[in-house]
């Protein structure tokens, strides 16, 4: 059996297939999924699961550069916001119009994951990166600037 706290076998899947700069949505209950979009749907009911639960496993198994969320979420569901920072801390955070989100962004993620939650503004955008000690740890590879604070 699998070692690791993810059990279901296409979310594994996705995650193993990201590479750098690809964008996985995790997102609630009421998003609409563009039909042509790969979609792992996890939801039963109303927050099973919620979105806390499935952005702690992915966490603990997918490395993300970038998180982002709707510009509205601050304001309008601040203790999501803080979950989404606790569990990405050293990911860069970016704020988007929900309206971009639900359109130009959802057409362009390799993989949206649905939950069942009920979270206003519940829609967090992961881009991949990369394990930045492990990738640069070649004798003679220099790392670049910008992942000087990851070495």
């Amino acid at each position: 059996m699998k070692r690791g706290a993810i059990l279901n076998a296409e979310l594994n899947q996705a995650i193993a297939e990201m590479g750098h700069g690809d964008l996985m949505i995790v997102c609630d209950a009421g998003f609409p999924i563009p039909s042509d979009c790969w979609r792992i749907d996890l939801a039963i009911t109303k927050d099973l699961p919620d979105l806390k639960t499935v952005l702690g496993l992915i966490a603990g198994d997918f490395i993300a550069e970038k998180v982002g969320y709707a510009d509205t979420l601050p304001n309008h569901n601040p203790e999501l916001e803080k979950t989404v920072k606790g569990l990405f801390p050293d990911a860069e955070a970016s704020m988007h119009a929900h309206e971009t989100i639900l359109g130009e962004m959802a057409a362009s993620a390799k993989v949206i994951v649905r939950t069942g939650a009920f979270d206003p503004w519940g829609n967090i955008l992961l881009w991949s990166g990369v394990d930045v000690p492990k990738w640069f740890d070649k004798p003679g590879v220099v790392a670049p600037d910008y992942y000087a604070d990851k070495l």
